[in-house]
């Protein structure tokens, strides 16, 4: 006869039992999941990647970057915005224009008339360089400007896939992304404008400004210009 004690002994064994050879196959199951070190689930280190941003591009050994903030394009008259940043840790100095080479698909140099001051393109663009002095982290901006107009059937249009940017003459130039085809028509000419120094309470602007609209709507094809 088996008493009430005794089955309550033989109830808690076989729940002792149960209970162990439930954690003998969690055990077993850790085992083969393929790699001894791995962290059981809901740990830390199995969480989903973290919303950091990725660490930014290497600093170029002249302490400065540039890129383009997009291009803007209205009645003929493109624009395109430049930013140049103080990557480094010393103080940068600039007082003049952006040097521009623009090169088609094939990665050719294209044959141009850089006009600093983009007096010949448009108005607006014309002021004269000033001494700009960028601390670390600080920028400075310029903008590319040219017109799409084909003054001479006879002359082949221009248009330009690639274009590079250097701080200054003799400074290492670097590619930017020109936001489209430089279609400069058969002007053979671009302009830009001095660097300026950015306002840094204002944000990193992602089109440069839009370029002064002209006093009277211009004529789609221009006379020749002499000075070509």
């Amino acid at each position: 006869m088996i008493t009430r004690d005794t089955a309550a002994l033989r109830r808690i064994t076989a729940t002792v039992a149960m209970t162990l050879v439930l954690g003998g196959c969690t055990l077993d199951h850790r085992g083969q999941s393929g790699d001894p070190s791995q962290p059981p689930p809901g740990s830390r280190a199995q969480a989903g990647p973290t919303a950091s941003a990725e660490p930014p591009a290497e600093c170029p050994t002249s302490g400065v970057r540039i890129r383009s903030t997009g291009g803007d394009a209205a009645m003929g008259l493109r624009a395109l915005g430049l930013e140049l940043v103080n990557c480094g840790e010393q103080p940068y100095q600039l007082n003049g224009y952006p040097v521009l080479h623009v090169f088609d698909e094939a990665r050719e140099p294209i044959m141009l008339r850089v006009v600093n001051g983009a007096k010949e393109i448009t108005s607006g663009f014309d002021q004269p360089p000033r001494q700009v002095i960028l601390a670390a982290g600080e920028r400075a901006t310029a903008v590319v400007l040219w017109r799409n107009l084909v003054t001479d059937s006879t002359v082949v249009a221009t248009n330009g896939e690639f274009l590079t940017v250097a701080p200054a003459a003799g400074q290492p130039a670097e590619e930017v992304d020109p936001d489209g085809p430089i279609d400069l028509g058969n002007t053979g000419r671009i302009g830009v404008s001095a660097w300026k120094k950015a306002d840094p309470s204002m944000p990193v602007p992602t089109r440069p400004a839009p370029p002064p609209a002209p006093s009277a709507a211009p004529s789609s094809v221009s006379p020749p210009d002499s000075r070509l």
